[in-house]
């Protein structure tokens, strides 16, 4: 029994300064919309379009006149869909780079390496009026892309290593809830009147590199996995007293037994890579439900959320629809709070049923409230509950969930490739998302989200049949839970084959 002090202040410090991470990655995510207009125009400018109707730049021209045709110009078009796309290809690329950086020099020295890239993008975006603005902040976005890949994945890792088991649900949910804070933030400072100005927008983007000094600042004082230290390196010493700076005074035992069992395993097989752990059978439960839980994130229709819900707003009548849409990043805030509360207490497994459940209900009124508000003006209320609670719904269980379930399921070994595995898989299909989701639109108009309620009900049968519950289970009982379920389908599997054969004969 573990009897020390379970939530110490170099644990909250620890966990800080790994999230830190997760906030630029939010910040990131969400700092590109609002200075839309302005940034098209400078690049309009840059590329010379803007002066092709008098042959000179006009200085006469309104602000209204160069942002309507700088945005017409496919040239533009072009750039600003590149600097949009880039940051998802640049993540989609580090993804795979995940388990090499954790396993290299740690989890620690890992995210501090990544913190070059954060700060060379946020340099890249925050100078890129000194040349040609266009390819400096495309060049800026690729690179912070990379950083994304990258500790989107390192900091689920090096949290669930660190967490305490009954605390391990609340302290994953942050990764996510500092991704929503880093969007509410970028949202908010990304008004006109903020940062999303004409003379101000370099500093707005350039401001997505500065979490990554703070934590740089931090990350030395930061004790590396206790798990990273034992059963990779086999420093039972290193391992020991890291667990009293996270732990306080306890006794370890348990924790370092535990993690014995776990090495010995470990021993046992070849070092997993990707390609390995995708051939294994051994790990291919935990492997469909750590890539099934991540696509029900990216696939639920909630980025379609995100990137329309202005458009949403300002059919439903709303006068300011940006604001309504930065309420809509503060109620995921709100609600990720919720799922802090509650995921160690109702389960992995209860919330993500509730969340997917409620979203496909959201999406089906949705699709009515649009349809409908032409005829009745009531209707666009109906829209834009439908909206708010789609969202509330997605941070209660699979906005979060996903992201620290993965370092749940498997055990040391695999852990690293399973979690760019799964990363890789949630950076390709928001990509996929966004490229194909303005094509979907215009083929079935207000009936998109019908297709994001099928889909919805799917994962949500998945999840109902297929997924365990993993609260306050250590990460040999979640192992053990798959092989039993392995050595029931390989038994079903001889019976049939025992069956087949005594009929043929």
């Amino acid at each position: 029994m573990e009897t020390g002090k379970q939530l110490t202040g170099t644990l909250a410090l620890a966990v800080f300064t790994a999230v830190l991470g997760s906030l630029q990655y939010g910040y990131s995510l969400g700092v590109i919309n609002a200075p839309q207009k302005v940034i098209e125009k400078h690049y309009g400018r840059a590329l010379g379009v803007l002066s092709e109707r008098s042959g000179v730049l006009s200085e006469n021209s309104t602000d209204e006149e160069e942002f309507h045709e700088a945005g017409q110009h496919p040239e533009v078009i072009m750039y600003w869909s590149l600097s949009v796309a880039i940051f998802s290809i640049g993540g989609m690329l580090s993804s795979f780079l995940v388990g090499f950086t954790g396993d290299l020099r740690g989890r620690v020295k890992g995210m501090l390496m990544c913190n070059v890239l954060a700060i060379a993008a946020g340099l890249l975006m925050g100078l890129c009026r000194m040349w040609k603005p266009h390819i400096m902040v495309i060049a800026g976005r690729a690179v912070m892309g990379l950083y994304c890949g990258l500790t989107s994945g390192l900091v689920p890792m090096y949290i669930g290593e660190i967490a305490p088991k009954a605390y391990r649900g609340a302290l994953g949910t942050l990764h996510q809830l500092a991704i929503v804070i880093g969007i509410l933030i970028s949202q908010v400072i990304g008004l006109d009147f903020v940062l999303g100005n004409d003379d101000m927008w370099p500093l707005l983007l350039g401001l997505s590199g500065a979490p990554a000094v703070l934590q740089s600042l931090l990350l030395p004082l930061c004790p590396e996995s206790p798990r990273y230290l034992y059963i990779l390196l086999g420093e039972e010493e290193a391992a020991k007293k890291s667990l009293h700076r996270l732990k306080g005074v306890y006794d370890p035992s348990h924790d370092l037994e535990e993690m014995r069992r776990e090495k010995e395993e470990a021993d046992k097989e070849d070092k997993v890579s990707i390609l390995s752990l995708i051939r294994s059978s051994v790990y291919r439960q935990q492997l469909l439900v750590a890539l099934m839980m991540h696509l029900s994130q990216q696939l639920s229709g909630i980025n379609a959320i995100f990137y329309y819900s202005t458009a949403i707003f300002q059919k439903a009548g709303v006068a300011q629809p940006v604001y309504a849409t930065i309420g809509v990043g503060a109620i995921n805030t709100v609600f990720t709070l919720v799922s802090v509360a509650l995921v160690d207490k109702a389960g992995r497994r209860t919330l993500s049923l509730a969340g997917l459940g409620g979203m496909c209900c959201c999406a089906v009124a949705m699709t009515v409230g649009l349809k409908l508000q032409s005829e009745y003006s009531w209707m666009s209320y109906v829209s834009m509950a439908a909206i708010f609670l789609f969202v509330s719904f997605f941070e209660v269980g699979p906005g979060p969930i996903p992201w620290f379930i993965v370092a749940e399921l498997f055990s040391q070994g695999p852990r690293p490739a399973a979690i760019a595995l799964a990363g890789c898989c949630n950076w390709t299909s928001n990509f996929i998302i966004g490229m194909t989701f303005p094509y979907i639109q215009e083929l079935l108009d207000v009936y998109v989200f019908v297709l994001f309620a099928v889909l919805l009900l799917c994962f949500t049968l998945f999840i109902y049949f297929r997924v365990p519950e993993t609260k306050g289970k250590s990460f040999e009982e979640i192992a053990a839970i798959f092989q039993k379920g392995r050595r029931k389908g390989l038994k079903d599997e001889m019976e049939l084959e025992q069956l087949k054969t005594s009929t043929d004969a």
